[in-house]
């Protein structure tokens, strides 16, 4: 069963307009580079991007929204980013703040087939308006929905033409987890080995929640924020 695809532009060809897309990362580490880029090339519109943040101005998520393709955006954190910002205060850019904890396990509930959980986290703020509330052991819990998409971009350290894949350090945050609860993943690698050549005991995403993959080039090595400290 080969799954292996060409090119990131071969990839971003199954994606319409008005897709919702996981995009695996945390800061601007674990990125799946070569997926972004070419969808920013191709152009492809009105998607609904989750996430766990949104990148900076012209890196990873940031230059799909510079370029206005994102319509909605579900995530945690959305600092670096000037030109998100801009769209959101004038009203341009719909977009849905979650609690990092509950952001990665409503993606977990939806990889799992959970429909819902209860939580305390988010109880009595905005967070909680319009959710059904219980009190659970004496504390105050928020229902929170699962998390889906049509297709998740996931970035891996290596993986085999069959789709199981391993990450690296700080990849391996939010990269797995969404891999699961998508319902077509595309994972980009930095090494394509042959199937055999990973140790089954070191497989993070086993190939069955992978439907496509394919080998990256020219990744950036970014510094979310560099700081200097004087002698």
């Amino acid at each position: 069963m080969n799954k292996v695809l060409a090119s990131a532009d071969d990839a971003v060809g199954l994606i319409p307009d008005g897709a919702t897309i996981m995009m695996g990362g945390f800061g601007l580490c674990g990125l799946p580079e070569n997926l972004i880029r070419a969808l920013n090339a191709r152009g492809t519109k009105d998607l609904t991007v989750i996430s766990n943040n949104a990148g900076v101005d012209d890196f990873g998520i940031g230059i799909l929204l510079r370029a206005r393709q994102v319509r909605r955006m579900i995530a945690t954190y959305v600092g670096e980013n000037k030109e998100f910002e801009r769209q959101f205060l004038n009203g341009e850019l719909d977009v849905e703040l979650v609690p990092q904890g509950t952001f990665a396990e409503r993606i977990r509930a939806g990889g799992a087939g959970v429909g819902g959980f209860f939580t305390p986290t988010g109880y009595g703020t905005m967070i909680a308006e319009g959710k059904e509330t219980r009190v659970i052991e004496g504390a105050h819990h928020v229902l929170e929905a699962p998390l889906h998409a049509d297709f998740a971009f996931v970035r891996a350290h290596r993986g085999d033409a069959t789709g199981n894949l391993t990450y690296r350090r700080t990849a391996r945050n939010f990269n797995p987890v969404m891999a699961t609860a998508a319902r077509i993943t595309i994972a980009e690698v930095d090494e394509l080995v042959r199937p055999g050549e990973i140790d089954p005991d070191h497989v993070v995403t086993p190939g069955i929640y992978v439907r496509h993959i394919l080998k990256g080039a020219a990744y950036e090595t970014r510094i979310e924020r560099r700081t200097a400290r004087r002698d």
